[in-house]
């Protein structure tokens, strides 16, 4: 038997093949793209944000101790033509919120973020391991 699709019909049919399959759900397509590096002493978060500078970002570690990044960039754009008395208006509105578990062994006092070619770099250094104390024995004699 053969699965039923439900068509919208005011929709072309070109389009349903794209935006209405229920094999695949729709993915937020304005996500930016994440990584998370480990290396021996820090992790490393880049997000891509191209176009963005520093003054769209909002990085810091909320109340839970989790890394709580956000970002939000407006754009407006208005070119008139003088010919045709023509007002062309163009906006641009994004905002993205991402929320980190971060480890346990992560320097919470020395995280850095930079924005640099269109990727903001977190870099969450890791707390440098002491010795560990060992218990021993002392003979009496």
């Amino acid at each position: 038997m053969l699965p039923v699709f439900s068509r919208n019909t005011w929709m072309p049919e070109v389009f349903n093949d794209f935006f209405d399959t229920d094999f695949m759900g729709r993915a937020n397509a304005t996500a930016p793209a994440i990584n998370v590096k480990e290396s021996d002493g820090e992790y490393t978060v880049e997000l891509a944000a191209p176009g963005l500078k520093k003054e769209d970002f909002n990085v810091n570690i909320d109340r839970d101790g989790n890394l709580h990044i956000h970002m939000e960039s407006k754009a407006e754009h208005k070119d008139e033509d003088k010919k045709s008395h023509y007002l062309r208006r163009e906006f641009s509105y994004s905002k993205y919120e991402q929320t980190l578990l971060l480890p346990d062994d992560v320097d919470k006092d020395r995280i850095e973020a930079k924005v640099n070619d269109g990727v903001l770099t977190v870099n969450l250094p890791k707390v440098e391991k002491l010795p560990e104390k060992t218990m021993k024995q002392i003979e009496v004699k």
